[in-house]
């Protein structure tokens, strides 16, 4: 349960990092690809990948170069959407991205859908419209703010972008890949890319996303690594893990964003809440 914990707690602290940056207005790219060095590096120490492996990827490497992009586009993405509307619907968009692996097994792998899953699928998209819903007077009252506008296309895109993460990393496990070295090489890809565009657009390089970029770095492989580990202590009980980790997110973020950063949910929003932690308690029972 101690590595659960840790796992939930680097998961939201990576929104409250994005958040405080946001409102500081630090460019979270450069936060971004100065923590991918720290996760590779990370990555060495604490999964211990086997390099040899490099020569036997194959055709995971197609995975892996959609990795490299859609990992630190994802991270912008997420913080659009908190600086947008906060981080409490953000990361129930992100804990409700566990309904496109299902879909996907549907539609592109010709798994059969129950009941419950349906019934799961359901739960999952009213959370999503219940958590995007604003007012229409605070629809007025924002109309001075592109972001607020765009709310959800920005929870549209944490959704959408890792739930498509999700069935990349699953499609390199069942081909036999091993997941430490996907991940170093993948970070190592990220980085490179992100860091390429940044010159190619001659950023002006801010100290403090940088050094910031250190902390999201270890917030980000602290996550996973913990998130790993979990999955391995309770390998008996992978139900506590899943729950946990999805609901302890949802219960923990909504704790974080309410009561300190004091974000506003509406009722609809609060049903929508509601409705996630009841999406995935269901597509669990599946």
């Amino acid at each position: 349960m101690v590595y659960l914990t840790i796992a939930v707690l680097c998961s939201v602290a990576v929104s409250v990092l994005l958040k405080v940056l946001r409102q500081k207005n630090i460019d979270i790219r450069q936060t971004i690809v100065a923590g991918y060095p720290v996760a590779f590096l990370l990555t060495l120490v604490l999964l211990d990948p086997d390099i040899s492996g490099l020569s036997t990827l194959g055709s995971v490497w197609s995975i892996i170069i959609a990795l490299g992009v859609l990992l630190p586009a994802v991270f912008v993405i997420l913080g659009r959407a908190i600086a947008a509307v906060g981080m409490v619907a953000t990361d129930a968009a992100q804990r409700l991205s566990l309904i496109i692996p299902i879909i996907a097994a549907f539609l592109l792998f010709g798994e059969i859908l129950t009941g419950t899953r349906i019934l799961g699928l359901i739960l999952g998209f009213l959370a999503l419209g219940a958590l995007v819903y604003r007012p229409h007077q605070q629809a007025i009252d924002n109309t001075a703010n592109k972001s607020a506008r765009q709310t959800p296309l920005w929870l549209f895109g944490v959704w959408a972008g890792y739930g498509i993460i999700d069935i990349l990393f699953k499609q390199v496990a069942k081909q036999g890949a091993a997941f430490a070295l996907t991940l170093l090489v993948s970070f190592g890809l990220a980085g490179l890319l992100l860091f390429i565009y940044l010159l190619i657009t001659r950023v002006r390089w801010q100290g403090k996303a940088l050094v910031a970029g250190l902390l999201l770095g270890a917030l980000n492989m602290g996550n996973i690594y913990a998130y790993v580990r979990a999955h391995q202590v309770l390998s008996e009980s992978p139900s506590i893990v899943f729950t946990g980790m999805n609901v302890g997110v949802i219960t923990v973020a909504t704790l974080i964003g309410v009561g300190i950063f004091k974000e506003s949910l509406n009722r609809v929003n609060v049903i929508g809440l509601i409705l996630a932690v009841a999406c995935v308690v269901v597509l669990f029972l599946a």
